[in-house]
């Protein structure tokens, strides 16, 4: 599954089993249309995503950051307190492609990546689904 949206808050990373490190975070992803009567209308998504290869671009997933994620999807049922039961949708990533950095971020966090990790220049935000 490929997906882009925008973070909604900073990622954490954290430690599992021994030395492994692990990325948390959610992507919020919208989605845009007009009805039949012209009203623009929106939903969004909210994605739980889990990125095990490199921690050290962490610091690159702030608030609001745009990224495109490729990764594998799953619904998982829980059982609300008032609601029931619900659904959350999580993803754990193959990769992370960031769009929204400076030239300066953009050129460190290319120092930092490895497979599996891809970083990209700004985008316009009018190009954006969101």
């Amino acid at each position: 599954m490929l997906f882009t949206g925008r973070l909604t808050a900073k990622a954490e990373v954290n430690a599992v089993k021994g030395d492994k490190q692990v990325i948390n975070f959610t992507v919020a992803i919208n989605q845009r249309w007009k009805n039949k009567a012209g009203e623009k209308k929106e939903k969004t998504a909210f994605v739980d995503c889990a990125y095990w290869r490199n921690s050290g671009i962490a610091e690159y997933l702030t608030k609001g950051a745009v990224v495109e994620i490729s990764g594998w999807m799953e619904a998982q049922g829980y059982q609300s307190k008032k609601d029931g039961i619900r659904a959350r949708l999580t993803c754990t990533c193959d990769t992370i492609k960031l769009f929204s950095l400076t030239a300066k971020n953009e050129q460190e966090a290319g120092n930092k990546a490895v497979a599996g990790v891809a970083t990209g220049a700004g985008v316009d935000e009018d190009d954006l689904p969101f």
